[in-house]
Parts: structure tokens; C-alpha cells; sequence
């Protein structure tokens, strides 16, 4: 399994708890430390998208703390469950995805994770390999330890009870095989969102119910998007993906407002403590936060690229929003147009500046779209043919637009 470290208990607990919103049990946990031997540290992922963002990386990082630690860390792709679904926070039932998607999206998950990971001190499984041996019987068995009862009690099923609207029975399913994965794996400690807490106490029960010590649970917040509203969410285009260039990467979390940088900071950064305690107090005597926002956004941008990415990303925003420069690897797009040229909304969508109409529109009506240094505040904007336009949307992305 690995060597465990010599740390007392209570310096453990504190760097497992940092970030972190809930652990239940602290005590059972601390008993389990104070035995010396390294432990299972189950997160399960349903490989549902390519990409990882920010958001998703915050519970990843506490497996890190765990392997610090000296602790086996079990990272979990969700191949069987992926076909289900996780109903978690839906107010509709998901359409499954096909073995195929699941697995292509897998070997993205696994890349990715390792920028966090060592990867020689992580088990990657995959939950088809108990799941798929249950079989009907085995299915049947496994939903007789569970009542519809409980599984109505958690919020979003309840919800949608209440308001007539579809529950799928595959959909009550997820939970209970979420909560077998536990016992399959025998985990003793298993992490999640905090909209993941429902499914992580059915793995709980699950476990006593199989004679199995049960895992203690950790569970971390959410992060806020860049809107510092809304969870972090891809849909929402309020995300910073780990895939994303490293110019792209700088300058969205340069965007951050400075009291949200203290946010990501906490979640995101593996900074000492200590450390941030001393930016803290820099600012508190004046230093512009500014600067500890690019020494965090560096921190990002080296991890999931390389530090010498990391210092041409600042360079390049510093021309850019310090200097008013912009920089001269600016992407370029050809844009093919009739006699009238194109609508702003086109070029937008057209260009990569915008994933849909309907988000650029919003870009457009929240003032975030500059063409040739102004703003513009009409979807309806012309963009006539025979002439090259430098379209910003917001701080983050530009391109040299020419309508032909």
C-alpha cells in the first residue's frame, strides 16, 4: 500500500480539513489515523464531459493532501455509473451516455488528474469491474438493503416528487451503486461536493450493512465561478478549464474580484498556510492584491502547464492590460460574408469568442464585447466586409476578425 508518514494526528486532521466544508466523523477519523496504517481514500468521477475545470479539481486536491500523507488514494471512474446518470442537482432525467463516450472521456480524466496526482501512488478503477458481475440478481439483492423512502428523502428527488415530474427508476439506482462502489473498494475514507453528500451516506449504511467498518466521509464546497455567483460550471461559460491555454488560464483568474481571490486561494492553492496568512497580511497594510492574484494565478497556470508558461502568460497579460498593448500572437479568423456583412452575434459565434448565440447575446447585453477598443451594447451590430476588426470579449480572449 505504501509507507505512511510520521504525523501526529491532529497536524493530519488539519490538512485534511483545510478547505474542506464537512467531515463526518472526526473522531472516527482520528481513530483510523492514529492506527499508523496508510488508508483507502475513495473519489469516484462520472467521466460525463471531457474536461476538468477549477471546480472540479478543488476535491482532487485533498486527495493530494491524502497522499502526502502517506495514503492510498483510489480514484474512481465511474464507467458503469456514467451510464446512469448522477441525478444529482437535475430537475430532469439525464440521457445515459454510451460505454464509448464514457471511456473516451476517461483517458481525459485520468491526463488531467495526474497534473495533481503522483500517479505512482494512485489506483485508477473503473466500477464496471464489481457492477457489471452483480447482474440482475445481484441488482435485485443490492436494492432490497435500500428503501424508496430513503432515497425519496434526498432533496432534488424530493423536489421533483413533489412537483410531479419524471423520476426514472434507473435514476433511483445511483445512489445505491455509488454506495456499493464503497464496499466493493472497501473504503475507509470517501470525498465529494458538498452536493454529493447524499450519495456518500449511502455508501456509509451500504458498508455497515455488509459487516464493513464504515468510511468516514469528507466532503468540499463548491466553487464559485468566475461571476462569483454561480457554481463553476461549463454551461454557464463562468469556468477556467485546466486543459485551457496558459494565457487564457492567467488572464481569467487575473479577472477574479479581490475578494473571491481569497476564495480560490483557500480551495485551489497548495501555498502553506502560513504563507497565505503572510499575503494576507501585505494587503492589510496596503500591497495591491493584484499582486498576490498573479503569484496564485502563476501557482495555477505552472501546475497544469510548465512555470516558464507560467511567466510568459504574465508577460503577455501585463502588455496587454498594464500597457495597453495587445499581443502580437493575437489569433487570427477569416470570416466569409455577404454584401451586408455579418451581425455582432455572428462573429462572435463565428470567431470562437462566443459557444452559441445565445451567449453571445448575453456577453453583448452585460457590455463585455469591445470591437476595435469600443463597446458595443447592439446585438444587432454590422460588421461590413473588406475590413479587419480587433474583437475583445471581456479581459480575457481576442481575435483579429477580417470579414471577406
Amino acid at each position: 500500500m505504501g509507507q505512511i508518514r510520521n504525523v501526529p494526528v491532529d497536524e493530519a486532521l488539519a490538512l485534511i480539513k483545510r478547505g474542506a466544508e464537512e467531515l463526518i466523523v472526526e473522531e472516527e477519523l482520528a481513530r483510523k489515523l492514529a492506527r499508523g496504517k496508510p488508508l483507502r481514500v475513495k473519489l469516484g468521477l462520472d467521466p460525463t464531459a471531457p474536461d476538468l475545470h477549477l471546480g472540479h479539481t478543488v476535491v482532487i486536491n485533498k486527495l493530494r493532501h491524502f497522499q502526502e500523507l502517506g495514503h492510498q488514494v483510489q480514484f474512481l471512474i465511474g464507467d458503469f455509473t456514467g451510464m446512469i446518470g448522477d441525478p444529482t442537482g437535475k430537475n430532469q432525467t439525464r440521457p445515459p451516455l454510451s460505454r464509448e463516450q464514457i471511456l473516451e472521456n476517461a483517458q481525459s480524466y485520468r491526463a488531467q488528474a495526474f497534473k495533481i496526482l503522483d500517479p505512482d501512488k494512485t489506483r485508477i478503477l473503473f466500477n464496471s469491474e464489481w457492477s457489471d458481475k452483480l447482474g440482475a440478481e445481484g441488482m435485485i439483492r443490492l436494492a432490497a438493503r435500500y428503501t424508496v423512502a430513503r432515497i425519496l428523502e434526498r432533496d432534488d428527488f424530493a423536489k421533483r416528487y413533489r412537483a410531479g415530474q419524471p423520476i426514472a427508476v434507473h435514476e433511483l439506482l445511483y445512489p445505491l451503486m455509488q454506495g456499493y462502489d464503497s464496499v466493493a473498494m472497501k473504503a475507509d475514507v470517501e470525498l465529494g461536493g458538498t452536493d454529493q453528500k447524499f450519495n456518500l451516506l449511502v455508501g456509509r449504511e451500504l458498508q455497515k450493512d455488509y459487516g464493513q467498518e464504515p468510511q468516514c466521509i469528507l466532503t468540499t464546497p463548491l466553487l464559485e465561478g468566475l461571476d462569483g455567483v454561480n457554481k463553476m460550471s461549463k454551461s454557464l461559460g463562468n469556468y477556467v478549464g485546466i486543459a485551457e491555454p496558459a494565457q487564457e488560464i492567467f488572464g481569467k483568474l487575473m479577472s477574479i474580484s479581490d475578494e473571491l481571490m481569497w476564495r480560490y486561494i483557500e480551495l485551489l492553492s497548495f501555498e502553506p498556510i502560513e504563507t497565505v496568512r503572510g499575503w494576507k497580511r501585505e494587503v492589510d497594510a496596503g500591497a495591491n492584491p493584484r499582486d498576490v492574484k498573479a503569484r496564485f494565478a502563476k501557482e495555477i497556470v505552472a501546475r497544469f502547464h510548465t512555470r516558464p508558461d507560467a511567466d510568459r502568460a504574465e508577460e503577455a497579460f501585463a502588455q496587454r492590460f498594464r500597457h495597453g498593448q495587445l499581443p502580437e500572437d493575437v489569433p487570427a479568423v477569416n470570416l466569409k460574408a455577404p454584401p451586408e456583412g455579418l451581425v455582432s452575434t455572428q462573429v462572435l459565434r463565428q470567431s470562437g469568442l462566443a459557444e452559441s448565440s445565445s451567449e453571445a447575446n448575453r456577453l453583448i447585453a452585460q457590455g463585455g464585447v469591445r470591437v476595435d477598443g469600443e463597446r458595443i451594447s447592439d446585438r444587432a451590430t454590422m460588421f461590413p466586409p473588406g475590413k479587419t476588426y480587433v474583437v475583445q470579449v471581456g479581459k480575457l480572449k481576442v481575435r483579429r476578425v477580417t470579414i471577406s
